[in-house]
């Protein structure tokens, strides 16, 4: 059977990594994302590998008829997310509501359409939620709605795995710390530097280095691991 992985945000910096990825390791990816040109480009890149759908993550309807129209599902990935930077007590009544619905109801409305999907399929079926080190580490400049959408994103991987075990879908989250993505654009340059020297290796992450843990998880190695928020740091938040 074709496995098939529908993947969000998946025209973004770690959205290509992640599609890229799974496409190399032979899964057909269904790739999620408002920007129809980004989408177009992973279609020059991947042929038939990858079928697109231009989408708002931020209505519910739209993401139900678009997991609709993809069909059977293996493997999801909710790798759409911001970080909305105004500092607390002064965030916007809109800002609050925008996190939360793009870092965390969207992932929550994918899981609704994805699980019935993966009924009856062979193997492991496999949820990755991408969180954020910021959900844990406060020593860094993450805002508190940021944290707390992907600290609610982590709680609902637990929920689920514990939910599906014994239907053999998998739910994990990946938290990775300093990234090289469109992200770093959102902080000051000063900001980003003092960030960046935490990083014990002195360097930020790579996209490529988080898809590999998608792919590990989404891969047969990853059939037994379920309910876990993998921190992704360098080992900068050792105790």
């Amino acid at each position: 059977m074709d496995r098939r992985v529908a993947v969000t945000g998946a025209a973004g910096g770690l959205g290509r990594a992640i599609v890229a990825r799974l496409i190399d390791d032979g899964l057909t990816v269904a790739a999620l994302d408002r920007d129809a040109d980004g989408l177009a480009e992973l279609v020059d890149l991947h042929g038939d590998a990858v079928q697109c759908h231009t989408i708002d993550l931020m209505q519910p309807t739209a993401i139900r008829e678009t997991f609709a129209a993809i069909g059977g599902l293996d493997g999801l990935v909710n790798n759409a997310g911001t970080c909305f930077m105004s500092a607390f007590p002064d965030i916007p009544d809109q800002e609050l509501e925008a996190q939360m619905q793009l870092n965390f109801n969207a992932a929550f409305h994918c899981c609704q359409a994805a699980v019935p999907l993966m009924a009856g399929r062979d193997g492991v079926r496999k949820i990755v939620n991408i969180s954020s080190n910021g959900a844990y580490n406060f020593d860094v400049f993450d805002p508190p709605h940021y944290r707390a959408s992907k600290a609610a994103l982590d709680t609902l991987t637990k929920d689920l795995a514990r939910r599906y075990a014994r239907d053999r879908i998998a739910v994990n989250s990946i938290a990775p710390a300093m990234t090289e993505t469109p992200l770093f654009n959102v902080v000051s340059a000063e900001v980003l530097a003092a960030a960046i020297a935490q990083m014990p290796h002195g360097r930020p992450m790579q996209p490529s280095e988080i898809a590999a843990w998608v792919g590990f998880l989404m891969s047969q190695a990853g059939d037994i691991c379920s309910g876990n928020v993998i921190i992704l740091n360098q080992g900068r938040d050792v105790r």
